[in-house]
């Protein structure tokens, strides 16, 4: 029998090996809307769980860290508006808070295990059983009684990591800002500011950027010592980006590799099947995507690396002595044990991203009862792919959602829009050069009196006015479940919560314990009970093809050889798609066994849907000839 001190060597070196090349689990929470996921990480990061908030709403974050200053007894400072930079201050405190909580947290964790050998326990039912460091965890237990010893063993040979405690800015909500009609300098901006909040923090994480492009904003990198690597190759804080495709990664990869900054990660997310804004490709689908990611992995990091070590060596910084990981993740519609196995094993992710589920888990997410109770009723016809965003892109969202009923309750008294109380989204400058927000009771306003003046037929006038009106106030409605959950005021902002899950939410339908969605993750068990859920993949394709057949009936009002083109390129991507998938079902041996002859039929189904659309598309242009 072996002693407990050679034990303990043995996994010390177990240890120093697997943390560099495995992740506690296999799965992480994405961000969802503004306040879902605002404190996550100070919920689950104690049990090795990666989680992203949004740090988009500096009033809320001053809110609730004011909330969990007086919850936990500590000192609180109020950052008013009349603080310079007050938006990254906010943000600064609030993360540090948050890092605070958790690590508290972790070390109490870790502290239990030593006192009582009990607690830890929670810790290691969550990890899959195929991990490796629970399979040595039973090895070196097994032959160890005494619990003190055991805690002792796992403490001093760090077996346990705390979770990433993630943020996430959408790029291109960076707003101008002014003092009295003064436009500020571009620091100032809304994302900037954000930036400078989570660079100034003191996490050690990764920032997940999303929405697109933002130059200006990925120049403003630049600025923050934290994105650098060290000699060791060390990064303070990561820059993952979230991409819908391969083409995009490497336009974004080369743009910050050129300027001395490293992609850490790639989030590859469906471009419809998910929750929150959905950034729709022009017909390409997840499964090809992966596929591209994963053959084209290594020339995606070469083709960086060398640049990226170029731009260090002209800035004079230190070249790292070890080629930097990167990571490639994906997320978007995942909602079993065997899809998720089957990303990681045949496309050769890092890490799945299950989001809309975790929106029924208490422990790890923020989400009031009335929209609970919702959101576990919902079922396909509920869940939609909406144009209530001011962003102008289609936004996943519930029907008959509190904000929604309110903004329905205001058209009907006849003063349609929104106060308007915090303007994130005030971009459009058609009324004023400051910007007005879209779903704001001023610009709607506005926009309805010009429509007033056009004398339109009633049909036309009707149509026009509901797109006007349509526009919801997400800055509100994404974050005020954060105030109902914790009783807090609810005067300035209101109570009407808008809640964005993908099309997986339908499939979902009971309140789970942290414990139990983990266990489904990892096929330990099956909260599921419909049958009829689609396969992943077949459900983005039905997805496209009905945002495709939208698209078609858009076109008939005014038919353009550019839209033509276009919507034939799409069919002819999908069809690239659905062949891919063919080929991939069928060469599958072991798994999707119970469901493959459902998804080649599904396959064929779309095949037939999309040769239609192509005569439809092709009569377009002949009858407007």
């Amino acid at each position: 029998m072996q002693s407990v001190y050679s034990q303990t060597l043995l996994m010390t070196k177990y240890i120093n090996n697997w943390e560099i090349m495995i992740k506690t689990h296999s799965f992480h929470i994405p961000v969802m809307g503004i306040a879902f996921t605002i404190d996550t990480p100070s919920k689950v990061s104690q049990y090795g769980i990666d989680s992203v908030m949004s740090i988009q709403d500096d009033t809320l974050l001053e809110k609730l860290r004011k909330m969990y200053c007086d919850k936990f007894e500590i000192p609180y400072n109020e950052i008013t508006k009349k603080t310079e930079d007050f938006r990254a201050k906010r943000i600064t405190s609030y993360l540090n808070l948050i890092n605070n909580l958790a690590k508290k947290k972790f070390e109490e964790l870790k502290s239990a295990s030593i006192e009582k050998g009990n607690e830890i326990k929670e810790y290691f039912d969550m990890l899959p059983d195929s991990s490796t460091i629970k399979q040595k965890l039973k090895s070196l237990t097994a032959e160890c009684s005494d619990l003190d010893e055991v805690g002792t063993l796992i403490r001093d040979n760090f077996m346990l990591s705390m979770g990433s405690i993630d943020v996430n800015i959408m790029t291109k909500v960076d707003k101008e800002n002014h003092i009295k009609n003064e436009k500020l300098p571009v620091e100032h901006n809304d994302a900037h500011a954000a930036l400078r909040g989570y660079a100034n923090s003191d996490l050690t994480s990764s920032i997940i950027l999303s929405a697109g492009m933002n130059p200006r904003l990925y120049g403003y990198l630049e600025q923050f010592e934290d994105f650098y690597p060290d000699k060791n190759g060390a990064i303070k804080k990561k820059i993952a980006l979230k991409v819908s495709d391969y083409r995009s990664a490497c336009i974004q990869g080369k743009f910050l590799a050129k300027k001395g900054l490293w992609v850490s990660e790639y989030r590859i997310e469906s471009g419809l099947n998910c929750g929150g804004h959905a950034f729709a490709t022009d017909g390409y689908l997840l499964g090809p995507i992966l596929a591209k990611f994963r053959d084209e992995r290594e020339e995606l990091f070469h083709g960086n690396y060398e640049i990226f070590v170029r731009a260090l060596s002209n800035k004079k910084r230190s070249i790292p002595n070890t080629k930097l990981p990167l990571k490639i993740t994906a997320q978007g519609g995942v909602g079993t044990a065997e899809e998720h196995q089957f990303l990681i094993d045949h496309y050769q992710v890092d890490s799945v991203g299950w989001g809309t589920p975790f929106l029924l888990v208490p422990e790890a997410t923020t989400v009031d009862d009335p929209t609970l109770k919702k959101i576990i009723e919902a079922k396909e016809d509920n869940l939609y792919l909406s144009n209530i965003s001011p962003f102008g892109i289609p936004f996943n969202s519930l029907k008959d959602n509190t904000k929604d009923l309110e903004k329905f309750s205001l058209i009907a008294e006849g003063t349609p829009g929104s106060p308007c109380p915090k303007g994130y989204l005030a971009f459009n400058k058609e009324f004023s050069e400051n910007g007005l927000c879209t779903a704001s009771r001023q610009y709607q306003r506005l926009k309805l009196k010009e429509l007033d003046r056009e004398a339109a037929s009633t049909d036309e006038y009707q149509n026009k006015f509901g797109k006007i009106v349509e526009k919801a106030c997400l800055c509100v409605g994404l974050g005020a479940t954060a105030l109902l959950v914790n009783n807090l005021d609810t005067k300035v902002e209101g109570s009407g919560v808008s809640i964005c899950p993908g099309p997986n939410m339908a499939y979902f339908s009971k309140i789970m314990s942290l414990k139990e969605i983990t266990d489904h993750i990892y096929g330990k068990s099956n909260v599921i009970t419909r049958t009829d859920r689609p396969n992943m993949f077949i459900k983005e394709l039905k997805i496209y093809i009905d945002f495709l057949k939208n698209k078609i009936e858009e076109t008939r009002v005014s038919v353009t050889d550019k839209k033509e083109k276009h919507l034939l390129a799409f069919v002819k991507n999908l069809n690239e798609g659905i062949n891919y998938y063919y080929r991939l079902f069928a060469d599958l041996k072991d798994i999707f066994e119970d469901t493959k002859s459902s998804i080649l039929s599904d396959l064929n189904a779309s095949k037939k849907t999309l040769h239609l659309f192509k005569s439809e598309i092709e009569n377009l242009s002949i009858t407007e000839k």
